[in-house]
């Protein structure tokens, strides 16, 4: 499901702000903290693009002090200050938000197990129950409304702040109780529920042909997100495929994550070399793919408009450098680097300091990733049959 940049801002871009190249560097204020990555004088020659909304973290923290000492919010004062940017994916959020985010994209988090969206009316949606959690074991399904959290209306809540409510207090434990109250069709219920510390499996191995008759087949590695671990999960299924099967990498609504990740995932398919470059404020760097990947089995990339950040980094590295065959539709196009910021209240600032690009120059943000092959409309098997179809036209599976 593709979702207009404006209505997901608040959402996606605190879940992608690791996806700047900084989740581990950015935080810390070190850039050369990240591994790939690197300055080169090569680099300089292109030119950093030009992005609206270069408001500093200065004047953000200032508008934020100022309020305060008039006993106003903070945060509000900075939101307006970033809202008046134009910073596209700029934004602030509570410490809670921050914190809940920070654990998710470590694959770890205390909470229920339900990941929610928001319709265009401002109602709550379960999109998707992790199986084993809380919200699995009591039958709660995808597509049940959710309408409150500890009988607070959560109709209108932008989504990071529904799932600040389900997740508890950022110092909260495994145990502690929430009640939902949920829809389905014309029944409605309550349930309560306790917290769980559950663990995230971004990445999902089958086999999709060749395996009774032990002919070539298609393995499929489906990635939904960047986070810690991801791409030494990826480079040990990629290791593990026999000789002469074909690989479906499956990126779809993958919303992107630690660019880490996304390199180290690049580095499975390729035998070094550069995977992007980026600007920060002018200063350019590049991110190089380790050496010693696998440059032979042949390889079919599946986007879609979901396809976001880090995985468009990865995308657009393996089509660049003619390692895939990208198929599906046009990527999202959120190619920026954020840098959060502390302010005064706690909460936390993130606003663009620069932009992604790809081995061939092209930029992402707002632009997106155009796939080789391009499937109309939004069917995913047939999108899934083309990538097979030609996947066995590189000589991979059946």
């Amino acid at each position: 499901m593709f979702v207009h940049p404006r209505r997901i801002r608040r959402g996606a871009a605190l879940t992608l702000v690791f996806a700047s190249v900084l989740a581990t560097g950015a935080a810390v204020g070190s850039w050369g903290a990240e591994p790939g990555s690197r300055r080169d004088p090569q680099a300089a020659r292109i030119p950093a693009r030009a992005y609206v909304g270069a408001v500093e973290s200065d004047q953000v923290k200032a508008a934020a002090a100022a309020a305060q000492e008039d006993g106003k919010s903070g945060s509000k004062a900075a939101r307006e200050v970033v809202s008046r940017s134009g910073d596209r994916w700029g934004a602030v959020y509570s410490a809670r938000e921050y914190e809940g985010y920070r654990q998710t994209l470590d694959g770890a988090y205390v909470g229920v197990g339900i990941s929610a969206r928001r319709d265009a009316q401002g109602r709550i949606a379960v999109e998707r129950v992790e199986p084993g959690s809380p919200a699995q074991k009591t039958g709660i399904r995808a597509g049940d409304r959710l309408r409150t959290v500890d009988h607070r209306s959560v109709t209108g809540l932008p989504v990071t702040e529904v799932v600040a409510l389900l997740r508890g207090p950022a110092d909260g434990s495994p145990g502690t109780r929430v009640e939902l109250g949920l829809r389905r069709g014309g029944h409605e219920w309550r349930q309560e529920l306790r917290r769980a510390r559950l663990t995230t499996d971004p990445v999902t191995v089958d086999r999709l042909s060749g395996y009774d008759d032990h002919r070539p087949g298609t393995v499929r590695i489906k990635v939904d997100s960047f986070t810690k671990g991801t791409g030494e999960r990826v480079r040990r299924a990629v290791r593990s495929i026999p000789r002469g099967d074909g690989i479906l990498l499956d990126l779809r609504g993958n919303s992107g994550g630690l660019v880490s990740e996304a390199v180290t995932a690049a580095s499975s398919f390729l035998d070094g070399g550069l995977v992007a470059t980026y600007d920060v404020r002018g200063d350019q760097r590049v991110l190089d793919a380790r050496s010693g990947g696998d440059t032979d089995t042949p390889l079919v990339v599946l986007v879609d408009g979901g396809t976001m950040s880090a995985a468009e980094l990865l995308t657009g590295a393996l089509q660049d450098r003619g390692r895939a065959v990208v198929v599906g539709s046009r990527t999202f196009g959120k190619g920026s680097v954020q840098m959060p910021s502390e302010l005064p209240d706690g909460s936390v600032a993130e606003l663009t300091v620069g932009h992604y690009r790809t081995p061939a120059g092209r930029n992402v943000d707002g632009e997106g990733i155009d796939p080789d092959l391009t499937v109309k409309g939004d069917d995913g098997p047939s999108a899934e049959a083309r990538a097979r179809t030609v996947l066995s036209g590189l000589g991979g599976g059946a």
